[in-house]
């Protein structure tokens, strides 16, 4: 995380990150008023921020309106071209969708979130999806539980202390102590099964993925239906074949030190 003390520290930079990051399925398209409320920046600042956007592309106007143009596209796709994302995990992938279809994905924590890196699916259910760079709430989706699992004791506290615990369905847990005891047995397990947590009809099953040195630096799930698929049929038909995958992309990181190395950061 940045340190807004550091001297070193761009703060013209993190404000128009910050400007980027504002838009969302919910906000699309914004005033200047409304992007600086939301930000909580003023409005002189944000339209210095949206002008130079503007200028390098990544930002684009519909009348009052402003909103991201498709040029900010090419900063998440050069994340995954530069860390090889295609060759270390993607396979993988392939081979899970192939043997259960559903959908498979790999994630890392982002803050109180996870954040989506990888995504392959062969189901068009009408139902909440995933894709590459999409974040959600960790407490309450399979690889979130893993990998708030195996953080230190003091960083799950922090996490507690951040994390908004609201219900999405009426499956969602939302008490820190249940789902500590469900942390604490994630990481006796070492997978991860959620029900309707996140959304109806998404049932996952989610386990590490590994350092060098034995570090969990990411996860890796099956996700699908939930009225066709069983816990127990999980377990029996899947998790051995997921942790195969899981260390199959364990030892493909050591090829790809920079993709390790930005998992490592996380």
């Amino acid at each position: 995380m940045s340190d807004e003390k550091n001297p070193e520290y761009v703060e013209a930079l993190a404000r128009g990150l910050a400007v980027i990051e504002a838009f969302d399925e919910e906000t699309p398209e914004m005033t200047l008023t409304e992007l600086a409320r939301k930000v909580d920046m003023s409005p002189a600042t944000v339209r210095r921020n949206l002008h130079t956007l503007e200028a390098l592309g990544f930002v684009c106007r519909n009348h009052k309106h402003f909103l991201l143009a498709p040029r900010i596209l090419t900063l998440g796709s050069a994340y995954l071209k530069a860390v090889r994302v295609d060759e270390a995990i993607m396979p993988e992938l392939h081979r899970i969708t192939e043997l259960f279809g559903d959908a498979a994905n790999v994630a890392v924590l982002d803050g109180v979130n996870v954040l989506y890196i990888a995504h392959l699916s062969e189901t068009r259910a009408a139902r909440r999806m995933a894709s590459i760079g999409v974040t959600y709430p960790a407490y309450a989706t399979s690889m979130g539980r893993v990998l708030l699992a195996h953080l230190a004791p003091e960083e799950v506290d922090d996490y507690f202390k951040k994390a908004e615990l609201r219900k999405l369905t009426d499956m969602t847990v939302t008490d820190e102590e249940a789902l500590r005891a469900i942390l604490a047995e994630v990481r006796v397990n070492g997978y991860s099964i959620t029900i309707d947590q996140l959304d109806y009809g998404i049932t996952a099953l989610a386990v590490p993925i590994r350092d060098g040195v034995g570090k969990v630096v990411a996860a890796v799930n099956t996700s699908g239906y939930s009225p066709r698929l069983k816990p127990q049929d999980l377990l029996e038909q899947r998790l051995a074949e997921m942790r195969i995958a899981a260390a199959r992309v364990s030892n493909l990181l050591l090829r790809y030190p920079a993709l390790l190395h930005s998992l490592g950061t996380h």
